[in-house]
């Protein structure tokens, strides 16, 4: 097909990719300008290039995170050029920490939200408000990383203190960074919101066409930015919310109803409904749980670790839990259209 990537439909001059994208990213954050590359740690990469290459960045030394696949944040800041600075302890950091820090070298300060762990007990953080108007106060940009990058709020799933890019814009941070995929929904980016003066100077920046989406994700991203114009549309056709949303009772009656049919499947001992706690995962609240139910299923001559790798093999693939012998299916996971193949999958499995 056709796609008018780097045109101006209105006119039909060449223009930038990130046109459509900006619009939409602006109307849902608040922000001046955004654009977005491939993932977060490639925003976190060219925004502290260009806003602190050779300057010190300050940030507390308890959001000093490491990420899957061991990307750690120091290590991130050295690929940029930036210049680490922490200050605090690692449960403790005041403003007083962060203005003593600041110095005529000083490029930025930085906020990153711890969202694979949680420090808890005798701790003090420092409110994003208080961290913008400091950097207000000695003409420095602050930079909030808010990693998974929820453009709703979750509290209504009873999942509190994930960070939306609209309130560390109106809190007052002068580039906000998240992903595109995880808890917004979308394909794998890494979105950059914020003061347009910012904006196009990453633009600018040579590393953006090394680091910018492809025609094929900016196309995904942008569909999935439309969901989010209306937010009940989002919370009805984005996977991701539409399984955090779905009603206990539901579950409970399709779990009830899931297990009923597998128990009709030669080759399966016992199956069984009932109700479990499931994790959001992806590096995203790691200490709140969400009611859910599941069915647990035993086969007769297969232990569940075989089964678990038969299911991650077939067609198609099903990714399940195991735990004290038991194989768990988590109904919170799966939409009603796929409780039909599901089936069929787990009866191919039995087959020896």
């Amino acid at each position: 097909g056709y796609l008018n990537l780097e045109v101006d439909l209105d006119s039909g001059k060449r223009s930038s990719r990130q046109l459509a994208l900006r619009e939409w990213l602006c109307r849902l954050t608040g922000a001046e300008s955004a654009t977005a590359v491939n993932n977060n740690a490639a925003a976190t990469v060219i925004v502290l290039r260009t806003v602190a290459r050779g300057k010190e960045v300050v940030i507390s030394r308890g959001q000093l995170i490491e990420i899957g696949g061991s990307f750690r944040i120091p290590d991130i800041m050295g690929v940029s050029g930036a210049i680490l600075r922490e200050v605090g302890t690692t449960n403790i950091t005041r403003l007083s920490d962060y203005e003593q820090a600041i110095g005529p070298n000083t490029g930025a300060l930085l906020q990153v939200h711890t969202s694979n762990y949680r420090i808890s007990g005798f701790t003090k953080s420092v409110p994003l408000a208080e961290l913008a108007a400091l950097g207000k106060k000695y003409g420095l940009p602050v930079i909030d990383d808010i990693g998974s990058g929820a453009l709703v709020d979750l509290a209504r799933f009873g999942l509190q203190g994930e960070p939306m890019a609209r309130a560390s814009i109106a809190a007052g941070a002068d580039l906000v960074l998240f992903s595109g995929d995880k808890l917004l929904g979308g394909p794998q980016a890494g979105i950059i919101a914020g003061r347009k003066e910012w904006i196009q100077k990453i633009e600018k920046d040579p590393l953006m066409r090394a680091f910018r989406l492809d025609k094929m994700t900016l196309a995904a991203l942008e569909a999935t930015l439309r969901l989010y114009l209306h937010e009940e549309h989002a919370l009805r056709e984005v996977p991701v919310l539409r399984m955090l949303g779905t009603p206990l009772e539901e579950l409970r009656r399709r779990a009830e109803g899931l297990a009923e049919q597998l128990r009709g499947l030669a080759g399966l001992a016992a199956v069984t409904a009932t109700e479990d706690i499931a994790y959001v995962g992806g590096g995203s609240l790691p200490d709140q749980g969400l009611k859910s139910w599941v069915v647990e299923i035993e086969a007769d001559s297969l232990s569940d670790a075989e089964l678990a790798r038969r299911l991650r093999l077939g067609t198609p693939a099903v990714m399940a839990r195991l735990r004290g012998g038991k194989l768990v299916l988590d109904v919170r996971t799966i939409f009603t259209y796929q409780e039909g193949p599901l089936i069929e999958a787990v009866r191919n499995a039995l087959r020896i």
